[in-house]
């Protein structure tokens, strides 16, 4: 990294059901007005843009921000699945720490339609073929569970297999990220569940997942401003978080060989970008705090526990029933309700971790706050594939 990038300023809406939400056009100019006002600056000094959405037309990117200010500077769509949003995160501090510009704005947003992620595409190749070929063999029982939920479901189902996991442990994470979203006003679900709650929630897949245990469809947008510490102190603008270190990976070819479910959905990606951003930083994942980690699933959450280190391979049963992914715990996971309960609107999620983990560096997260937080972690996954890894710090 060359030159120190600050996060100036976030924003984010509160996150509603699909056909609750206004359009997408309005959320993100919305949640880009935030972001300008906490950081205290004039958007024609945003110098370019990244916008993330994945089901939205061409260009809607501009026209959200057009909402804000017609200023001609680059804007450029980006669409990376559900890390979309840290995808976009990633390039505006890629062109700020490289010295292309000094100041730029990430902005994701979504519009859903209600019910399970599906292609609008039904006249090509499947981009996730490699990945939905595998999810078909190794799991021939579920040919009629949606296709997220097989992926994820049948990881959760891996792990349950070869370490002992049992279901109760994905149900006592998603009753975590209640207790946790009670305390977020942003939050769409916010009424606090315990273990035998979700336990006893509609099965989607026998002895593997109940309905609550997946994250909902949801509509929403956030954004940041991203710029150098030069530039921040030359505007008046703050400068105590800043991004340590950032990576983002691809599949590798451990990925699809040998078959796992558990590499499918992302292990090896997260796990790779991970120890990339703990060698950049020099920290290790025993000096994370708080994390803000992708629980599009409740299976995910635990497999993500492991393949950023927070816990040994093998072991996230036991970190869980040791309570160490909460408050008073080793390090608190999903202070906000994650994506389970604060909902999980594609092209926005990233950035949502992003407004996240600034307020609880700078000690403004009110009720969800974890004490003492000097480094804060974020990861953001995208099947497809695409995971991006974030340290922030205190400057």
């Amino acid at each position: 990294m060359s030159q120190k990038t600050c996060v100036a300023g976030v924003g984010m809406i509160p996150f509603t059901k699909p056909g609750a939400s206004p359009t997408y056009i309005a959320m993100g100019a919305e949640a880009t007005r935030l972001a300008l006002k906490d950081a205290g600056l004039d958007y024609r000094l945003v110098q370019q843009a990244y916008v993330g959405y994945v089901y939205g037309d061409s260009t809607c990117g501009q026209s959200a921000l057009y909402e804000v200010g017609v200023s001609g500077i680059p804007i450029v769509n980006v669409n990376n699945n559900c890390s979309t949003g840290s995808s976009a995160l990633f390039l505006a501090r890629q062109a700020v720490e490289s010295g292309a510009v000094e100041c730029a704005l990430a902005l994701g947003f979504e519009q859903m339609q209600p019910g399970a992620l599906g292609s609008n595409w039904s006249d090509r190749p499947e981009a996730m073929g490699k990945h939905l070929d595998i999810a078909a063999q190794l799991n021939a029982d579920a040919t009629s569970v949606p296709m997220a939920l097989k992926l994820f479901g049948g990881a959760g189902r891996e792990h349950m297999n070869t370490y002992g996991t049992r279901l109760e442990t994905f149900a006592a994470i998603r009753a975590k990220a209640s207790r946790h979203a009670a305390n977020n006003p942003l939050a769409l679900f916010r009424k606090v569940l315990t273990t035998d709650d979700v336990m006893n929630d509609p099965v989607v897949w026998p002895g593997v997942m109940t309905r609550s245990m997946a994250c909902p469809p949801t509509c929403g947008a956030a954004a940041a401003i991203i710029c150098s510490e030069a530039f921040a102190k030359k505007q008046g603008l703050r400068t105590d978080v800043v991004v340590l270190a950032q990576s983002m990976t691809t599949d590798a070819a451990l990925s699809f060989e040998p078959k796992s479910m558990i590499q499918v959905v992302g292990f090896d990606m997260a796990q790779r970008a991970a120890g990339q951003v703990y060698e950049q930083a020099g920290v290790g994942p025993q000096d994370i705090r708080v994390v803000e980690l992708h629980d599009c699933f409740a299976h995910n959450e635990l497999l993500t526990y492991e393949s950023l280190g927070l816990c040994p391979v093998g072991e996230a049963e036991r970190f869980v029933m040791d309570g160490d992914n909460s408050y008073g715990g080793r390090v608190v996971t999903n202070p906000s309700g994650g994506l389970l309960s604060k909902g999980h609107p594609l092209g926005a999620t990233g950035l949502a971790q992003c407004y996240e983990l600034t307020r609880q560096l700078r000690g403004t997260a009110g009720f969800t706050q974890v004490e003492g937080v000097n480094l804060a972690l974020q990861h953001n996954l995208g099947l497809g594939g695409s995971c991006v890894v974030t340290l922030y710090g205190r400057n």
